[in-house]
This record gives structure tokens, sequence and C-alpha cells, in this order.
């Protein structure tokens, strides 16, 4: 760790206390921030503008590839405007994992198609290749990996898979910010669409925001359009025109899903400290995994060398003959004053899904096994070594 990741572990700060309630996830705002903020009010321009663009410009130059860039105000938001821009419609089959946020499955129903749910992998707990390969008909069109906790899906598998059956593929790259798969960040596979958000608790926020991310220039066009009502030109370079340029078309009905100026502002001071953050993720998640070796617990997946992990989330499972349930360990762990979570309620439990689509336990047993015993301990980069410690202490408490 260096000198200023150091110092970042162990500085005091709102959540991190050593006997306070300490919260499941925080964001890391400093001082730069609130003064790009600032800048931005004061300048006049508060809507998408010079700053969104700038920010789009900065995440193109960190992915050092050439791809398009579309901020958009919520990752839910980029990925309706990926399904629609690749032509998704009703009778048109979406394979979806199970074990992964409502939105990743909701967005399929925006456009009247139908997601089709699989189960995920046991070690990884991202979508498995062959409930993928079982799940392609005649009616699929996309497959939509989600790269589950900040680790890369087994991509190679997935491409293939897609190539062979022409489909569509369109990562829901939610959690998976640096994350990167053989030495690629993931945005700069070959996926056709990739799908970032910057919600609260993400690896970077800008309190609400998203990235698509693609190398076509068409799909990239017709987003841009789609992500402003469906207005030919730009509001942007409308309203800064130094000449009249009040004349624009409406060539579809489009959407409301700009960024502001203001959330952008905050993207690129977190996008400034974006390796540090990973850096310090990655580092509290040796510090679990050495803190709670040899306690009953099923700790996370790792990447394989040459890869690396986000670490967005820090997911462990309770094995068979722990002398205490997930619930209860869950309620146990927050009356000692320390937050936890669950990622996620497979989307066959929740009664939309389940109800609409018949879905049933016994297709999903991956995914339902270990929604019964996970949880989701707190990591964030504003976490004290102290914090951790603490959280590490009680669960050895609890589980020895």
């Amino acid at each position: 760790m260096d000198e200023q990741a150091a110092a970042h572990a162990n500085a005091p700060g709102f959540g991190s206390s050593s006997s306070g309630f300490l919260p499941f996830a925080l964001p890391d705002i400093g001082d730069e921030e609130i003064r790009a903020v600032e800048a931005c009010l004061r300048s006049g321009w508060v809507t998408t503008g010079p700053v969104t663009r700038r920010f789009e410009q900065a995440f193109r130059d960190y992915l050092a590839a050439d791809v398009e860039t579309i901020s958009v105000n919520s990752a839910t938001a980029g990925l309706h405007l990926a399904l629609e821009c690749i032509g998704i419609g009703p009778g048109d089959e979406v394979i979806v994992p199970t074990m992964t946020f409502t939105a990743t499955a909701e967005v399929v129903r925006y456009l009247g198609a139908r997601p089709v749910f699989v189960d995920v992998d046991p070690v990884t707990l991202n979508i498995a290749p062959a409930a993928v390969a079982a799940a392609i008909t005649p009616r699929t069109r996309a497959v939509m990996p989600v790269h589950y906790a900040g680790l890369a899906c087994d991509m190679d598998a997935i491409l293939a898979l897609a190539a062979r059956h022409r489909l569509r593929v369109i990562d829901d790259a939610a959690h998976a910010f640096p994350t990167r798969l053989d030495g690629e960040l993931v945005g700069t596979l070959d996926s056709d669409i990739t799908v970032f958000s910057f919600y609260a608790n993400k690896t970077m926020t800008t309190g609400e925001g998203g990235m698509v991310v693609t190398r076509d220039r068409e799909l990239a066009k017709r987003i841009r359009c789609m992500r402003l009502h469906g207005i030919s030109q730009d509001a942007f370079d409308r309203y800064t025109s130094r000449v009249p340029a009040w004349f624009y078309e409406v060539i579809a009905a489009g959407f409301k899903y700009n960024l502001t100026d203001i959330a952008a502002s905050i993207g690129i001071e977190q996008l400034r400290k974006i390796d540090r953050f990973q850096q310090r993720r990655s580092r509290m998640a040796e510090r679990y995994d050495e803190g709670l070796a040899g306690l009953p617990l099923r700790l996370p997946a790792h990447p394989a060398p040459g890869s690396t992990h986000a670490w967005h989330l820090y997911v462990v499972r309770l094995l068979d003959g722990a002398a205490i349930g997930r619930d209860k360990l869950i309620q146990d762990l927050a009356e000692r004053g320390i937050g936890t979570s669950v990622h996620f309620i497979p989307l066959h439990r929740q009664p939309y899904w389940r109800d609409s689509f018949g879905l049933s336990p016994e297709v999903f047993p991956v995914a339902e096994a270990s929604f019964a015993s996970m949880l989701t301990l707190p990591l964030y980069t504003r976490m004290r070594d102290a914090d951790q410690d603490r959280v590490i202490a009680e669960l050895r408490a609890l589980l020895s």
C-alpha cells in the first residue's frame, strides 16, 4: 500500500468509529468534489454541458480504447438504451442471471421483450455459461452478463456462445469498474455494449449516474439521440451556439436520460481517484480473507492471475454446520453496530418475476443455496483498518 493509501486507510470520518454504527457502505467524497460542484453551480451551466463532455472524454481516456462513451443518469437508463438501440422488442428473449438486481431484467420488459432467467456459477456467482447455452431458443436475441461483485464473468465462453448463435452481448458492469479480465478493462472487451453504474454505493459515484460504452459508432449515435427525447441535435450545441441554432428535429420517441454537469463534476474528481480506490478495496479484501480464515464461511472468489477484481462487494456464504443462521447473523451484527446486506434476493424469488414467468426455485439450485447463506460485509474506502478489524472480531465471536 502506498503512503497516500495508508493514510487514507486510517483517516477518521463519518461512519468510521470504533463504537458507533458502521454502515454497510458510504461514498468517499472529498473537498475536490465539493469544489468542483461549487464551480459548476457558479458557472451557470448545471444540466448536460461542457463538464459532462469532459467527463465522457476522461472516461474514454481511462479506458484507453477506441470506444464511444455516453453518460446517462443511471445504469438502468443505460441498459434500457443499450437494448433499445439493438432493436430488442416484443417477442424477443434476453438471457439474464437470476442473481442480480431487478434493473437488469426490468429494462427487458420496458421494451416488451421477455427476460429468460438462468442460474449462476457456484464459485463466482456470475452467470453460468452452460446455463446460458441451455436457455438459447430461436427467439433469443441477447445475453446480459452481470459482473457480480466486481469479478469479471467468463467472457470467453459467453462471447463464443454469442458468436455461434448470433446474439448480442450487453454487459451489466454496474459492479465492475475498474475490473480487468486477462489485463483488459471491462468496457474494452468484445461485448457490443457495456454499462457502468455510478450510484452512491459503487466504486466511484456521481450520486446517480452511469456510462454506456461501445465501439459501434452507429449504436452510440442512436443512444445519444434517444438519451435526450430523440432529438436530432444535442441541446448543449443548440444552447451554446453563437449563431442561431434553434432548429431541431424529433426523429424518435426518446427518453430523458441525460447526466447533469453537476453530477459529471463529481465524476471527474472520482475518476481521478479510482486507481487508489481500487487498491484500497483490494487490500481490504485481503484483510478480510486473512482475518476470516478458519471460520465456517465460504469467502469470495478471486480473479485469475492477470485479472483484477473491482471489489464493489465482499460477499461471504455460511457453510453447513455453522452455529448460526444467516438471518440471525445479520441481526446479531446489527445489534453490535455493524451494517450488512444481501446481494441479492434472486429475481426468481421476487413476486413480480416469479408470478409473471412461473419461476420455480428448483430451476436455480446454485442461486437458491447461495441466497440462503450469503451476506455482504462492509467494504468501502472510508473504512479504517480499525473498523474492519471490528467487523472481523465480531464475526469471529459469533461464529467461533
